[in-house]
């Protein structure tokens, strides 16, 4: 019995080890496929049709869009209030789904105003019972409805952040939505959300906050038609109805998107300014750069992202597109994002989460030089989480420079000399740090620089690779014990990057590091507490850094360039801070 035993666990861990090699191959495969596919047959994109790559998504459900990929995908088919200007710098609102910025109702900063359009429809879908074929107009109601389904546990969103704390009544209508057995709740909504006629939203904050506007910019805060969560139930991310200027037209999960023209826009306003300007947006799956790479040279693709082999392809020694590319059509934008890459130290884990010593031994073994010249000068070395583009962020050296030899007194401090675990009779202290871009060269030879940074401590740091879902599904749950993500400002202000680190925000929220620190949240609190133009606010900023700086819940890598190839065809092409819904400004040329 006990070889039989044995027998199965070997056959166990055989199939366990080749599903792994499967999950982790077979986007890669499939990329190869495509592009020996595209060499036997070069096609163009077709005429009013813009081609990009995309990484893989979730679905179409505007609360549950908690990545980039989603949420840019959840912004071509649903809108929020507000977007920023397609052009000023720096970033304003301007109205989306509204006549005009929020107006206040009185004069405690308290009480704002949200006026709707009347010329906005929801595309024509099968949930509307009552349609006349044109889909149904927007109301105040469906705005509400989209964020009571953000804070409803019950959804599960990660963009509750956003709203917490911050509307009347709205926490508490969670915690009585989370007890909840059907939809009644939303008959109920909270004091803080309300719809004096059916073309106003009265939004009553806990607080005066300059900042919350910019929340209304993302897909957490689009209208959402509650026919249609009821028609589809479960599969509602699989059959998005918004009022955006696409529709969703093919999903091939894992392989390609592709969007169409809303024949509600016909009715809009911008319809006289010749929006939405492509007919078609298909976007492939393709998670390789070297695939991504190959399909643009093929002119399969519009536009792809500048990665370390394609940066040595497209320029010279000073960095300057090469003569034979320019001839050919491409083009090279490249400028600072508001981004932060990093490692973060899970705080729910019993040897990094509770170690100070040790995460800062970790930060203190980081080579920034090396980094920088491993990335060719393709990103900005950090400081710490603040993108220094941002107004207020703090300047100097790291809070925790590189110094091995601080780093090994650290490591000894921490319980581990020399890199050795007591608990494992003096071998070394072994950790694992998750990723989630398995198909990524580049992000598979910087981990493994990372890793040879830890291994100068004795510290033995073993990458794991999943896919995107997997990645974030334990996330979601608190099982990376480190993991590797970049955050991407949702909006132009220090608090969005701050508010990553409030024990609150805890995952599934943004706080995917579950970073707690009492002093922290009550200072973080009263910086929120401050207005925009406050005096305060700079020193306030600077004092959250500092302690972040000391605990070291992240590893602050390096904020990317934003650098982008594309074919001339795109004649208004630019790169923005904030991305969401913008396509309908692009023209490829007929």
């Amino acid at each position: 019995m006990r070889g039989c035993v044995y027998i199965g666990a070997r056959a166990e861990r055989g199939f366990s080890k080749a599903w792994k090699f499967f999950r982790l191959f077979f986007p890669i495969l499939v990329s190869c496929w495509l592009a020996a596919g595209c060499a036997r047959a070069p096609q163009p994109p077709p005429p009013g049709t813009l081609v990009g790559v995309t990484a893989r998504i979730k679905g179409f459900d505007p609360a549950l869009a908690g990545d980039v990929a989603s949420l840019t995908a959840v912004a071509r088919i649903y809108e929020p209030l507000y977007q920023y200007h397609p052009t000023a710098q720096p970033a304003r609102l301007e109205p989306l789904l509204t006549t005009d910025l929020p107006r206040a109702a009185d004069e405690t900063g308290r009480v704002w105003d949200f006026p709707l359009r009347t010329d906005v429809r929801f595309s024509d879908d099968p949930c509307f019972t009552h349609s006349d074929g044109r889909g149904r107009a927007l109301t105040a109601d469906d705005v509400r409805y989209g964020l009571l389904r953000v804070a409803d546990p019950r959804v599960g969103s990660p963009g509750y952040w956003t709203l917490r704390g911050r509307v009347v009544g709205l926490d508490d209508w969670r915690a009585a939505a989370g007890a909840a057995t059907d939809d009644a709740p939303y008959d109920r909504p909270p004091e803080g959300l309300q719809t004096p006629d059916p073309q106003t939203l009265r939004i009553v904050l806990t607080r005066p906050d300059p900042t919350f506007f910019w929340t209304l910019t993302l897909p957490y805060a689009a209208a959402v038609a509650r026919e249609a969560v009821r028609h589809y139930g479960p599969a509602f991310g699989r059959h998005p109805v918004g009022t955006g200027p696409f529709v969703l037209a093919g999903w091939r999960r894992n392989y390609s998107v592709t969007y169409t023209r809303n024949p509600a826009w016909t009715r809009r306003a911008e319809a006289a300014q010749g929006l939405p300007r492509p007919e078609r947006l298909t976007y492939y799956v393709v998670g390789d750069p070297a695939t991504q790479w190959a399909l643009f040279r093929q002119g399969r693709l519009d536009l792809v992202g500048v990665t370390r082999d394609t940066w040595a392809a497209l320029t010279d020694a000073a960095g300057a597109l090469r003569p034979e590319w320019t001839a050919r059509g491409v083009r090279l934008l490249a400028q600072p994002g508001l981004e932060t890459a990093y490692i973060g130290f899970n705080g729910d884990d019993p040897v990094v989460g509770k170690n100070r010593a040790l995460r800062q031994a970790l930060c203190r073994a980081f080579d920034a030089a090396a980094w920088q010249r491993f990335y060719q000068g393709r990103v900005q070395s950090a400081r710490g989480p603040l993108p220094p583009r941002l107004a207020d962020a703090p300047a100097g050296p790291r809070a925790q420079p590189f110094d091995l030899d601080g780093a090994r007194r650290l490591l000894a401090e921490a319980g581990y000399p020399g890199g050795r675990d007591p608990a494992r009779a003096g071998r070394p202290l072994e950790l694992t740090l998750e990723l989630g871009d398995a198909d990524q060269p580049e992000t598979r030879q910087s981990t493994e620089l990372l890793i040879q940074f830890w291994a100068r401590l004795g510290v033995v740091v073993r990458p794991s690779y999943n896919n995107r879902p997997v990645f974030f599904e334990k996330l979601g749950r608190r099982q990376a014990q480190l993991f590797r993500l970049t955050w991407v400002a949702d909006y132009p202000d220090a608090e969005n990057f701050l508010q990553l680190f409030h024990s609150r925000n805890a995952s599934p929220g943004a706080n995917r590091a579950n970073y707690a620190n009492p002093e922290y949240d009550a200072r973080f609190d009263e910086f929120r507490a401050l207005r925009a133009d406050d005096p305060r606010r700079r020193e306030s900023i600077a004092r959250l850094d500092a302690i972040l700086g000391e605990d070291c819940p992240w590893l602050a890598l390096h904020h990317p360039l934003q650098i982008v190839a594309y074919r001339d065809r795109l004649k208004n092409y630019t790169l923005r801070d904030f991305p969401y819904g913008m396509e309908k400004y692009l023209e490829p040329a007929l």
